[in-house]
C-alpha cells in the first residue's frame, strides 16, 4: 500500500528531513512509525499525501507513482487515504453528524448515500448519541472519534493517524488505539505516527523507528517470521 525506495527529502534551507529511506507497508498491516520531534515523521506523512515531493527516490501509494503523478490526480490519490490529525480539525459550526457528512458532500456523494453511511460510521466509533452535538460540547476523546469517523466515511483502504492521542487524556488514548485495531481487523491498512513509546510497546504491532531522517529499526521481520 505504501512503498519508499531510496527516498531523500532535502528542504530549500538545506535541512535533510529524510535520508535514503526504504519502506514497505503491505495491505492490511498495522504499523507504528515512532520518532521524536525532528526525526522525519511529519515529512514522511507529507510525502505520502503528496503535500511535498521527494528530492530523490521513488514513492508508490495505493498504486499511484508519486514521482509521476499529475496535480489533477492528487485528489484521487487522497481518496485512498483517511487521515486523522492530532488537532482534530473539526468545523465548530457543524454538529458531529455534519462534520462527517461534509467529507462526503465535498466529493459529490449522493445525499441518499450520505444519510445511509454517516449514521453507520458514527455507530462504529461509538457516537450515535452525539450526532447532533457540536465539537465544543464534546470531550477531547469524542472529538477525536468524530475525526476518526470523518476519515473512515469514504471507506479508504489506508488510515493514517498523525499523533492521534496527542491531545487527549492517557486513558482515552487506549480507547482510540483499540478502535484503530478493530478497524484494522476489517482489512484496512493502519499507519499510526507517534512519539509515545510506552503505548507502542503495549500494542505489540510492527514498529518503524525514525531518527534524524533515517530508519534505525523495523520490527517487521519479527512480526512476520
Amino acid at each position: 500500500m505504501i512503498e519508499f525506495k531510496g527516498v531523500t527529502k532535502v528542504y530549500p534551507n538545506g535541512t535533510v528531513a529524510l535520508d535514503d529511506v526504504d519502506l514497505f507497508i503491505g495491505k492490511g498491516e498495522f504499523v507504528f512509525i515512532l520518532g521524536h520531534s525532528g526525526a522525519g515523521k511529519s515529512t514522511l506523512l507529507k510525502l505520502v499525501l503528496r503535500e511535498e515531493a521527494a528530492t530523490s527516490g521513488e514513492i508508490v501509494v495505493a498504486d499511484y507513482h508519486l514521482n509521476e503523478i499529475r496535480n489533477r490526480d492528487i485528489p484521487y490519490l487522497r481518496r485512498n487515504l483517511g487521515v486523522v490529525f492530532q488537532d482534530f480539525r473539526l468545523i465548530p459550526t457543524m454538529t458531529a453528524y455534519e462534520n462527517v457528512a461534509f467529507a462526503m458532500h465535498v466529493t459529490n456523494i449522493p445525499k441518499k448515500e450520505i444519510r445511509k453511511r454517516v449514521p453507520y460510521i458514527l455507530h462504529l466509533v461509538g457516537l450515535t448519541d452525539k450526532a447532533k452535538v457540536y465539537p465544543t460540547e464534546l470531550s477531547g476523546g469524542e472529538q477525536q472519534r468524530v475525526a476518526l469517523a470523518r476519515a473512515l466515511v469514504h471507506n479508504p483502504p489506508i488510515i493514517i493517524a498523525d499523533e492521534p492521542t496527542g491531545n487527549i487524556d492517557p486513558e482515552l488514548s487506549y480507547e482510540i488505539m483499540e478502535l484503530l485495531t478493530e478497524i484494522n481487523k476489517l482489512g484496512t491498512t493502519v499507519v499510526v505516527v507517534t512519539h509515545e513509546q510506552d503505548m507502542v510497546a503495549d500494542f505489540h504491532r510492527r514498529t518503524i523507528k525514525l531518527e534524524h531522517g533515517r530508519i534505525v529499526a523495523d520490527t517487521r521481520k519479527a512480526v512476520f517470521r
